[in-house]
């Protein structure tokens, strides 16, 4: 990792760091948030961030980008195009940057340390991810749809999908289109064998996803990382604890349109629904 010395941000090649260290010596800054750059073009660039200016349309989706690199690199998705590949396994990326933060699984490196929990991570923006979900309560980005809060602006985009129903990835070797990349990767494994199936090692079931897998076998070595904080239970998985602190909670978000029965979570709501509008003999088209 080479280090800036004036910001200390860490870059993985000598080459963008020197880019970086432009920044601190340009002419060409800002005016609305001071940040220095080395050309006027990428000054200019940069301004769009502002203004709101994305002159660069993807064809497929109707997304639009500031830059045309950026619309490159986002036109991967749709077409599956993987340029970057490790050299120590079969993993492959879109994103040059992805595959550093990859390679850091196979160095074992993780030199950031959350200073509220102990907690060790890869990269700067896991850490504050990190501090954002767990030790923060600020949810700044709010849905226009039902008014729900979410901690990042990526959070709030998987959740609008849920309104509009947008099918934005489709599979370039059948008609099947999907609101998600990760459905698109499983849909492509499964049906069209397109990809990499992660194995267990000790029972050996294959999975469609990493993360998948790694949930896995942390049940197979027993390994609970995360803890309660009204009771002693430990979890496998975030997922699991978010469901049994609402054994804790009386909030009771989700509610019945016949009854007004409310519940804490959502598969128990919608089970009731189907029974309550069996009962009341109407048919009920459950989103």
């Amino acid at each position: 990792m080479y280090s800036c010395t004036e910001c200390k941000k860490c870059f993985s090649t000598r080459k963008y760091l020197r880019h970086h260290m432009n920044i601190h010596s340009s002419k060409y800054k800002c005016s609305e948030c001071g940040k220095s750059y080395s050309s006027r073009q990428s000054l200019t660039t940069h301004r769009r961030s502002h203004t709101g200016d994305k002159p660069f349309e993807c064809s497929v989706c109707g997304k639009r980008f500031a830059t045309a690199g950026s619309l490159t690199v986002h036109s991967r998705i749709h077409s599956g195009e993987k340029l970057y590949k490790c050299l120590l396994c079969d993993s492959s990326f879109n994103i040059r940057s992805h595959l550093y933060i990859h390679m850091i699984i196979h160095t074992g490196d993780k030199s950031y340390n959350c200073s509220l929990c102990d907690k060790n991570f890869s990269t700067s923006s896991s850490l504050q991810r990190h501090e954002r979900r767990i030790h923060s309560n600020v949810r700044p980005h709010l849905c226009s749809y039902c008014g729900k809060h979410f901690v990042t602006i990526d959070e709030l985009k998987s959740h609008v999908l849920v309104h509009t129903g947008a099918k934005s990835f489709s599979c370039r070797h059948c008609s099947e289109r999907f609101m998600r990349l990760i459905q698109l990767k499983t849909h492509l494994l499964k049906s069209h064998n397109e990809g990499t199936w992660f194995m267990c090692h000790m029972c050996k079931k294959k999975f469609t996803h990493k993360c998948y897998l790694k949930r896995h076998i942390q049940q197979h070595e027993g390994v609970k990382p995360y803890v309660c904080d009204e009771c002693p239970k430990r979890f496998c998985t975030a997922g699991e604890l978010k469901r049994h602190q609402l054994v804790h909670s009386d909030y009771r978000q989700f509610s019945c349109f016949l009854c007004n029965s409310q519940f804490k979570r959502k598969d128990v709501a919608m089970h009731h629904v189907k029974k309550c509008s069996a009962l009341h003999g109407i048919s009920c088209l459950l989103l």
